[in-house]
């Protein structure tokens, strides 16, 4: 159960986290806490998992970047290697389990499409997994999210 305090700090980092030298002031002054306060509630955050990931996020296609939803049939007892290894992949920014024929499901980005294609062949070779689709956006679309903590 999140405190009245997690759940405040939670709603202005996810979409209003503070570009500048003393962040943690910027969230303090907010909540009328010490910034040391601020720094160690998000990290207590982090520890437990409930925030899995603190970083901007950019339009890659706007930096001429090139992104691509991929799709594995992945045999279940290679799951734990797979991911392991894909994840290693800096251009890799979502990485799921579902369930179906096709059962872990990525996002990779890269400086262009044949960057992206070269590094899902060293992820075939790496992890003998050869049954990878690449599935480039046609249209982009851009969901915000803010959840209501």
């Amino acid at each position: 159960m999140l405190s009245n305090l997690e759940k405040e700090l939670l709603k202005i980092i996810q979409s209003d986290f503070p570009i500048e030298l003393h962040p943690y002031r910027y969230i303090a002054e907010k909540l009328d806490i010490s910034e040391d306060e601020a720094y160690e509630i998000t990290k207590n955050l982090i520890d437990k998992g409930i925030i899995r990931r603190l970083g901007a996020t950019f339009a890659s296609d706007k930096l001429n970047y090139a992104s691509t939803l991929c799709a594995a049939n992945v045999p279940e007892d290679k799951i734990d290697l797979f991911v392991e290894i894909v994840n290693k992949y800096p251009g890799v920014t979502h990485n799921y389990l579902r369930r179906g024929y096709y059962n872990i499901w990525f996002t990779f980005i890269g400086k262009n499409k044949e960057f992206i294609n070269e590094k899902l062949d060293e992820i075939r070779e790496k992890t003998g997994v050869k049954e990878i689709i690449n599935l480039p956006a046609k249209k982009l679309f851009k969901v915000k999210v803010d959840l209501n903590v």
